[in-house]
């Protein structure tokens, strides 16, 4: 059964409490209220294709290639693909008892998250050869990189800080917004200081302060897809940034479009 799905009766109940629990401000610490999360939205620049049988799990952009984690037990595997034409230029697979997940790229080399197998497969950027295998304890879901550390979630508020020598724990950081925790944290990107990460089973796309774990934006995903294709496929799931072009790649699971999108900062 198709991860997304096998979980969403439970899912739902517990989205559905958050995000009532979301709408109304949260007691803090000090007794007073959180500040409500102002909310941009996104503007799409090109609609390209995507392969809809890919049920994508982690998204980068590195010197004019997107590259792809593919989910599924029996059908993970990494991917670089061509961002024009959604053809898929390499592919390696994953053992078909792995379901591959989350994607960071760090020192010429591809990390990989699994969901339940506690294995990060480790490539090599430029011939995809299998460069080792890490253990950790816990779910995968997404990764990034920061520029020193591999950022990693597991479906929870929390995210933990790996090394990328040896995948050990740096340290850890709980996510709130306006004071309540956020969980279902999925597909993560690293931009200029800030993370962004999709949530499960959701249209929104949060910004995250490393620092304090606390989101500072909300950037509302919703309507990327018609209807009736959005009947046919799953959740948003993958955010990829291209630097040069200062654009954003989104697309999601067993989506047959990626989209180029600038994300509209919200009104202050």
């Amino acid at each position: 059964m198709r991860r997304g799905r096998a979980r969403a009766g439970a899912a739902l109940g517990s989205v559905a409490l958050a995000a009532a629990s979301l709408a109304l401000a949260a007691p803090t610490a000090c007794g007073g209220t959180a500040p409500e999360v102002a909310r941009g939205s996104v503007r799409i620049l090109a609609v390209r294709p995507h392969d809809p049988a890919a049920y994508t799990q982690g998204l980068l952009w590195h010197a004019g290639r997107l590259y792809e984690s593919v989910g599924h037990y029996g059908r993970s595997a990494l991917r670089e693909v061509d961002p024009e034409s959604g053809r898929v230029e390499r592919e390696v697979k994953l053992p078909a008892e792995e379901f591959g997940e989350g994607l960071a790229l760090a020192g010429g080399r591809l990390f990989q998250l699994t969901w339940k197998e506690q294995i990060a497969r480790v490539w090599r950027l430029d011939d995809f050869a299998p460069a080792g295998a890490l253990r950790f304890e816990g779910e995968g879901w997404g990764l990034a990189f920061d520029g020193r550390r591999l950022v990693q979630s597991d479906g929870t508020s929390t995210l933990t800080y790996r090394s990328p020598d040896d995948f050990r724990v740096l340290g850890s950081v709980r996510v709130l917004r306006e004071g309540l925790p956020v969980h279902y944290l999925n597909e993560l990107e690293w931009v200029e200081g800030a993370l962004y990460a999709n949530v499960w089973m959701s249209d929104e796309i949060v910004r995250i302060d490393p620092a304090s774990g606390e989101v500072n934006a909300v950037f509302d995903a919703a309507g990327l897809l018609d209807p009736e294709t959005q009947a046919e496929a799953e959740a948003l799931n993958g955010i990829a940034w291209n630097p040069e072009r200062r654009v954003f790649y989104l697309t999601g699971k067993l989506w047959p479009r990626l989209f180029e999108v600038e994300l509209i900062e919200p009104e202050r």
